[in-house]
């Protein structure tokens, strides 16, 4: 057999991927896509996705992205098929998952939907989760796994995770426990470890829970927040969880190194005081949107620079006030 020559490029057949000869070995090519630093972005990059909210005096279906990487106005993705707000959201680096319940009208519901990304359209039905009448959960994810965790009614949370597998439809399967089960609990993660924080028992609470997203079982205690509160906006890059805003209302920003144990620390405050806000993230930037600030939602956007410490930035609008809302993106810290 003659040499294989350095820089010879093969396609897998099993894995789906191409791959490069570097020497020694067959490795696999790191693809990725530039971000476009557009507000107007119609194509794939680090882009954020708001899911659903309380636009007062009801729910709504709207589904809006926008470039992360850019300032700028919310633009219309799509609709989902529930209307609601209290929703809960992960992705992939190309599939985005959500949960929509209300304690209002719709009731609680356990219907997960997907979304692709890259595209705009509404949103397909993918399966169930376990538990049926909760409202209020807590989601994170992986590039391959997505979890949901936790919800209400108060006085009788849930402390059920469950898991999904992110490429496929299907129903959910049950993961573990939290430390402690609480409604409006939030959810960010790492490439290898999801975080579950805050919530309302019915006290609010300052619990982070951790897990570890590739296995199965019961989550262990990471530390405290900085702030007792639940409904915060939670994102995340590799290395960092950020959790912004919350109720009682608040602006308050904290952030936890996603590799150790310990108590958050202060990052800095939202330039708006806000409960049930959304959150998401690209490697460098956090998005934190919409959320109640005082009875109604609010269509207010901001941003920080996960690696720093400070105050937020105004990045722009959604296309409508959304309070109880959450998000997802194609470049969040779980990727």
């Amino acid at each position: 057999m003659s040499e294989i020559p350095r820089g010879a490029i093969r396609f897998n057949t099993d894995s789906n991927k191409p791959e490069l000869w570097d020497g020694s070995q067959w490795a696999e090519f790191q693809l990725s896509t530039p971000n476009l630093g557009q507000g107007s972005d119609t194509q794939p990059g680090a882009r954020g996705v708001s899911i659903a909210g309380y636009s007062g005096p009801a729910g709504n279906n709207v589904l809006d992205y926008f470039n992360i990487s850019s300032t700028g106005n919310a633009i219309d993705f799509g609709d989902s098929t529930a209307t609601g707000w209290n929703s809960a959201a992960c992705s992939s680096t190309t599939r985005g998952l959500y949960i929509i319940t209300s304690p209002g009208s719709p009731v609680a519901s356990n219907t997960i939907e997907f979304i692709t990304i890259s595209s705009t359209g509404n949103g397909t039905n993918f399966g169930d989760t376990t538990t049926g009448s909760v409202i209020q959960r807590a989601s994170c994810s992986s590039s391959t796994r997505g979890l949901f965790a936790g919800g209400g009614p108060v006085p009788t949370p849930s402390d059920v995770i469950d898991y999904v597998t992110i490429a496929s439809t299907g129903n959910a399967v049950d993961f573990g426990n939290l430390t402690v089960a609480r409604a409006n609990v939030t959810g960010c993660a790492s490439p290898t470890r999801g975080f579950f924080n805050g919530g309302y028992t019915p006290t609010n609470q300052n619990t982070i829970d951790f897990v570890t997203i590739a296995t199965t079982g019961n989550a262990q205690d990471f530390g405290d927040l900085t702030v007792s509160r639940y409904a915060e906006a939670s994102l995340s890059n590799p290395t960092r969880g950020i959790f912004a805003g919350g109720l009682a209302v608040t602006n308050v920003i904290d952030f936890i190194v996603t590799a150790t144990l310990g108590n958050a620390q202060n990052f800095g405050d939202l330039n708006y005081s806000a409960g049930g806000a959304g959150g998401t993230a690209s490697s460098t930037r956090g998005v934190v949107f919409g959320g109640y600030s005082g009875p109604a939602g609010v269509n207010t956007m901001n941003y920080i620079i996960i690696s720093t410490e400070g105050d937020a930035i105004d990045f722009g609008d959604l296309t409508t006030t959304k309070a109880s809302t959450s998000g997802c993106s194609n470049a969040h810290g779980g990727l």
